[in-house]
């Protein structure tokens, strides 16, 4: 059974089923049903609904009720069950007139001065921020009447401001034919942009609303930020109003999601009783997104209480002024202190690039502004340790006792010995040279001693997420002979502009591992920043056989700066490895000897290290 079937048949079934003290036609029914079918704003809902009506119009029986009103109750139930759409509402009310919205007479100058400054309020808040409240929308015809004093009294006061908030927390009523004139005045003169289609059931037509191309005065245009203020009062053509602009992402909505209401809602009479039938009898679709905001209302960008509506909105302003110079800053640092210049000089240039698209121009608050910086960042360098960060002071030095230091030591690393005398190693964060020297000591007794005598050794960064590099030559000498000295790496600073050399050391805690025993490193797409320089070194050098997965392509750690005097700050990488011989490992990451999972490196690790180990015997 069709919808529309369905429709009629339960309606008819609940007239005749229920109701005993009064008595109504079944043609009350079917009336209605033809009122829907003819006139209801989505008749691709009602397939079916002729035939059905066709086939109950024969229908004589009485329908028994108590009273009129329930009746409309229960048809009102049974039409939006059916249906599903709540705006389809069946009422009783005898003498009734529906309210026609009266047209405007002419009027005296004076008297058309005191009506628009009752109806429409405007006011320029501090910082040249422009506000406009308007209750209703008015249609062409009206606007056409008054545009001149509009253009005196509200609109050259807007024009100079530097930010606009339109309140439409009160509109809760307006004409269709008023949608173009005030989205054009947001939007350039060519070209023209489809912004509605009405489809209107009754004369089955649709009606596309485009933007203007001619206007009463001059155009806010497109740069200035302009939010619109919504309530769940806010309704009808000022949904729509709000619906366009934001779907042209020329306006960040704020406040409380809207009624829901309709592009026009008709109260018909069903034939010559006293009966009425609200039916929504156009429909608005958007071009942009081929939905509407009908039924569901407008979602605000950015859902406050009403109440809370303005100073959010003033806020929004205030920190859209700061975003030009906090992008331009940001281009600046990158440019001057990232670690590869020709990269720095290229995304800096981007960047301003998409300031001057208007990419940041709906940014609602310091966090998404954040957040849009580092993905287009990392987006436009490849470098995820490029982004903001937050301004967190180094937390105080704790006191810790030896005891203390060997708990964190011993959950901090992880050793074992494997068949044929295989040490195993693992550790997840490098530390700190001045942090890791006071407790040298108590590694090399609680960790190092463990796996130093191997015959090999695994040491597994699979899961290693970096941490400062300084205290990678010192572990670097571990793994090479005392007599003599290499340079395991060259690092440019960027800022400064100078290169130090990074050296094995002479002095070190405990025993050397040497240059001579097999050392095989895990690696995975997790292994980042200075985990991969140490396997870089490691490999660059020929000292270690690398399995496992490409690494991340991190940087070494990054610098933070601030921007400017704001509270944003920036992570640059300022330091690269050393490139005259070909790429480091920064951006691309460094490709292991044996390329495996990062699940079966152990395995495989073990498996050739016991058949080197098992040859050699």
């Amino acid at each position: 059974m069709s919808r529309a079937l369905f429709l009629v048949a339960s309606l008819l079934f609940l007239g005749n089923a229920v109701f005993i003290n009064a008595s109504f036609e079944p043609s009350l029914i079917v009336n209605m049903a033809k009122i829907i079918m003819d006139n209801y704003c989505s008749p691709e809902n009602l397939e079916g609904m002729k035939e059905a009506v066709e086939a109950t119009s024969s229908n004589t029986d009485v329908l028994n009720i108590p009273d009129a009103e329930s009746l409309a109750n229960v048809l009102t139930n049974g039409i939006q069950t059916t249906i599903g759409d709540p705006r389809l509402k069946v009422f009783y009310q005898p003498n009734y007139v529906p309210i026609v919205p009266p047209k405007m007479p002419p009027l005296p100058p004076e008297q058309l001065i005191a009506l628009l400054q009752t109806s429409i309020k405007l006011d320029i808040l501090e910082g040249n921020i422009g506000y406009l409240r308007i209750d209703h929308i008015l249609g062409e015809e009206t606007a056409e009447k008054v545009g001149p004093l509009l253009l005196e009294l509200v609109w050259n006061k807007i024009l100079p401001t530097s930010a606009l908030i339109f309140d439409l927390r009160y509109t809760s009523s307006g004409e269709i034919s008023g949608i173009p004139y005030i989205v054009s005045y947001f939007s350039e003169e060519d070209p023209l942009i489809h912004i509605d289609s009405v489809y209107d059931r009754p004369s089955n037509t649709t009606t596309e609303l485009f933007t203007m191309s001619t206007l009463l005065g001059e155009r806010y245009g497109i740069n200035k930020p302009l939010i619109i203020l919504t309530s769940k009062n806010t309704k009808g053509i000022a949904e729509d109003v709000a619906y366009c602009l934001q779907k042209l992402k020329r306006a960040t909505i704020v406040g409380e999601k809207t009624a829901g209401g309709s592009v026009k809602v008709d109260d018909i009479k069903v034939g010559d009783t006293d009966f009425y039938i609200t039916v929504p009898t156009a429909k608005s679709i958007n071009p942009v997104t081929g939905s509407t905001w009908e039924v569901t209302g407008v979602t605000p960008d950015v859902e406050v209480n009403a109440e809370d509506a303005l100073a959010t909105a003033i806020k929004i302003i205030n920190l859209r002024a700061q975003v030009p110079a906090i992008i331009e800053g940001s281009a600046t640092l990158i440019a001057d202190n990232y670690a590869f210049e020709d990269i720095g000089a290229d995304v800096a240039g981007k960047l301003r690039g998409l300031l001057a698209k208007g990419e940041y121009s709906t940014v609602v608050s310091k966090d998404s502004l954040e957040t849009k910086l580092s993905a287009d960042l990392k987006a436009l360098s490849g470098d995820k340790s490029l982004k903001t960060t937050s301004n967190t002071p180094p937390l105080p030095p704790m006191n810790y006792t030896p005891e203390m230091y060997i708990h964190l030591i011993q959950v901090s690393f992880h050793t074992d010995i494997i068949e044929n005398n295989i040490g195993y190693l693992r550790f997840d964060m490098f530390g700190d040279f001045e942090e890791v020297k006071p407790i040298a000591q108590i590694i090399v007794e609680h960790v190092w001693n463990k796996v130093v005598n191997t015959d090999a050794m695994i040491v597994d960064l699979r899961n290693n997420i970096g941490g400062p590099t300084t205290a990678i030559a010192g572990f670097c000498s571990y793994f090479f002979d005392a007599d003599k000295q290499i340079v395991l790496d060259k690092l440019y600073d960027r800022p400064s502009g100078t290169t130090t050399e990074l050296w094995t050391l002479t002095d070190l805690t405990g025993p050397r591992y040497g240059s001579k025993k097999s050392l095989v490193i895990l690696t995975s797409g997790a292994t980042v920043g200075a985990a991969e320089e140490f396997v870089y070194i490691m490999k660059k050098h020929g000292r270690a056989m690398i399995v496992g997965e490409t690494t991340a392509g991190g940087s070494h750690p990054p610098k933070s700066f601030r921007v400017g005097e704001t509270d944003i700050f920036i992570n640059i990488p300022t330091v690269h490895s050393d490139i005259t011989t070909g790429p480091a490992w920064e951006g691309a990451g460094i490709t292991p000897h044996i390329p495996v999972s990062a699940e079966a490196a152990l395995e495989t690790a073990k498996g050739i290290l016991n058949k080197h180990l098992g040859g050699q015997k």
